[in-house]
């Protein structure tokens, strides 16, 4: 278990490292600042690349370029089962962990993107758990 965590801890901190150098990926967000017509509340409207913390931006950076994630569920399909993000098929939507600073676990920040892997122009923004959404626009 130890050796497996070593591993795991080399490979974040690359992608860390690999994603702080780097910075945002250019273009890669949705333009537009319009609010969902979405008539559910928790879908609040939309929060701004440069609103999002650090570790946040540092996820859609791992998204774009396809990992390596930090976390095994990262990039799981997401469900939509609270159904505040508007209907798609299964399998539309994926779910990777925005990590939380001093949380012993995944915490409860999440990105969850729609269409295909690797694309990061329709994602949303949880700090709370799946409980509320912002559209993450640049």
């Amino acid at each position: 278990m130890a050796r497996k965590w070593q591993r795991m801890k080399g490979v974040l901190i690359g992608a860390v490292t690999l994603c702080a150098l780097s910075g945002p990926v250019p273009g890669a967000f949705a333009r537009d600042s319009t609010t969902l017509a979405d008539s559910n509340a928790q879908l609040q409207g939309t929060i701004a690349l440069a609103q999002l913390p650090g570790e946040a931006v540092n996820t859609l950076n791992l998204i774009a370029a396809g990992g390596p994630y930090p976390y095994e569920k990262d990039g799981i399909v997401f469900g939509n089962r609270e159904r505040l993000l508007p209907a798609h098929r299964r399998g539309y939507y994926h779910e990777y962990t925005v990590p939380t600073p001093r949380s012993r676990n995944r915490g409860a920040r999440r990105i969850v993107c729609g269409g295909p892997l690797k694309r990061t122009d329709n994602c949303y923004y949880s700090d709370d758990h799946y409980t509320s959404f912002n559209r993450i626009v640049e």
